[in-house]
């Protein structure tokens, strides 16, 4: 199955495994399935980092290529399509970054893996957690 990450389950993925559920760590470490993580994981790790509002995000954002490969995981590109659907999308949750996550979900035919329970709001769309 193929799985899409959205930051915090990235970001405890690689530092803090155990802050993931039961079943999503059962998920991301499955040798049958194909983790991704859309390009704005890392646009949100660097922002917070440099606001300082996620220090422990340095490593990460200084070499984030590397601990995407450690994890097994591909990083898939953000495309007109997708931010046209995450700002077209009759949803009243105004956070960016959710909202394009959710965008790329729904055009990719992805579950997310996410602790927030907001993209329950959202009918076409899958999340595990």
């Amino acid at each position: 199955m193929r799985l899409l990450l959205d930051t915090n389950a990235f970001l405890w993925a690689v530092r803090e495994p155990a802050k993931l559920s039961a079943p999503a760590a059962e998920l991301i470490t499955s040798l049958d399935n194909e983790l991704v993580v859309p390009a704005l994981v890392p646009w949100e790790l660097a922002i917070k980092y440099r606001s300082g509002k996620l220090p422990e995000a340095e490593p990460i954002v200084a070499d984030y290529a590397a601990v995407l490969l450690r994890l097994g995981a591909s990083s898939l590109p953000i495309t007109h399509s997708h931010t046209l659907h995450a700002g077209l999308l009759s949803w009243e949750h105004r956070d960016p970054f959710d909202r394009l996550l959710a965008a790329v979900a729904v055009i990719e035919g992805l579950p997310v893996v996410s602790k927030d329970a907001v993209f329950d709001e959202l009918p076409d769309l899958r999340r595990i957690w």
